[in-house]
């Protein structure tokens, strides 16, 4: 039996001093060293390779919202606010605006976000870059541009 275990390149290291410490090629005491954790922490992760394999190495919290994510009902309740007074203000006066007059914190980097998914707000490097004519080349080295308009050699 098979299956697929998604693990980050940190995991994959431990992974590795993990079953060099089961091959007996190194000691706890080494692997915590080389690690950066304690020797504690290695045999914590010893058992818990022993009891799931690779599996127990990865981290539990991955794909799991955050635990200090604002509700839905809040963040419904900031945009339609910013949708109704701050349409075309930034995340980041925005957010002063709001906490200024609504009492509401958010972080401007919270609210940016929302704003992008909500289709809000678009930040500089993805609005449309406006397209310039390409100029022509210069018949001579060090030739000036004529600024009026005329065509005349001067």
């Amino acid at each position: 039996m098979s299956c697929l275990i998604t693990m980050s390149q940190k995991e994959l290291h431990r992974l590795e001093f993990i079953q060099r410490i089961r091959g007996r090629s190194l000691t706890v005491v080494q692997a915590a060293a080389l690690l950066g954790l304690s020797r504690s922490q290695v045999h914590r992760l010893l058992q818990a390779y022993d009891r799931a394999g690779a599996d127990g190495l990865v981290s539990k919290k991955r794909g799991r919202p955050s635990n200090r994510r604002h509700s839905e009902d809040f963040r419904n309740t900031v945009l339609d606010l910013v949708r109704e007074h701050y349409r075309d203000f930034g995340p980041t006066l925005a957010a002063e605006k709001l906490l200024e007059r609504h009492r509401i914190a958010v972080s401007k980097e919270t609210l940016r976000q929302w704003m992008i998914q909500a289709g809000i707000w678009t930040s500089r490097s993805e609005r449309k870059k406006r397209v310039f004519q390409p100029r022509g080349r210069r018949d001579c080295f060090g030739e000036l541009i004529q600024i009026d308009g005329s065509h005349h050699w001067w």
